[in-house]
């Protein structure tokens, strides 16, 4: 399954504060954190299987949404959305738990597993994505801010609006975000080998993946990419 010089990696520290430029240097070496709990590891299980976790950036100069992101982006145009420091009230408490439903399995039980209870400041700055139609909330997302990257954190939206895709619409505003502030990279997070929950990951132009032996980010074919070519 595995080559014979294959170094397994889990590895995990607490902190409680990270400057920008240090967020940067971790996300660039394959970490990840939830709330003060930094951690990154090369294999994990999903469902019954252990897989390779697949770190994944976009290399935001690279980028542009496809067809069907711009689809998404045209569908939500009579949205309303607001970008601020996080603060957990109880509304996202509310869109929180409507959205766990959707898990089959290990269902997340606070918004507290991904986030600090200082959330906007804590380990680092960090904010939030409101979508709204007209006053009703449909949707928040949550992601870091670097120095020169941007990394979604998690989402949250209520399922009677999933033909909306409104994690990819909020992915996708996050990724907005992060090009008009100069960012160089938007970091999507951790993905699986073979087929998963999070292959929605594996479909935006300009990806790269880590590479845990070499220390590296490469090019990442993405899914459509794959597509197009089979």
């Amino acid at each position: 399954m595995f080559d014979t010089d294959f170094i397994f990696i889990n590895e995990e520290f607490e902190a409680e504060h990270v400057s920008p430029q240090e967020l940067d240097s971790l996300l660039a070496s394959g970490w990840r954190h939830f709330g003060t709990h930094f951690y990154r590891y090369n294999l994990g299980l999903y469902e019954f299987d252990i897989r390779r976790v697949i770190p994944l950036r976009i290399r935001l100069a690279d980028f542009s949404p496809s067809k069907s992101q711009r689809r998404t982006l045209a569908k939500n145009d009579d949205l309303n959305i607001r970008i601020e420091s996080i603060t957990i009230t109880e509304e996202s408490q509310r869109l929180f738990d409507l959205h766990k439903t959707r898990f089959r399995s290990g269902a997340p039980e606070s918004i507290f597993d991904f986030l600090s209870e200082s959330p906007s400041n804590v380990p680092v700055q960090a904010m939030q994505i409101l979508v709204f139609e007209n006053d009703d909330p449909l949707a928040t997302s949550y992601f870091d801010v670097g120095y020169n990257s941007i990394s979604g954190v998690y989402a949250t939206f209520d399922p009677a609006f999933s033909s909306r895709r409104l994690g990819i619409f909020t992915l996708l505003k996050e990724i907005e975000f992060a090009v008009a502030r100069g960012k160089e990279y938007y970091y999507l997070g951790y993905s699986y080998s073979g087929s998963s929950f999070y292959d929605y990951k594996k479909k935006f132009r300009g990806s790269e993946s880590y590479d845990w032996q070499n220390r590296d980010w490469k090019p990442f074919r993405t899914l459509e990419d794959a597509d197009a070519i089979g």
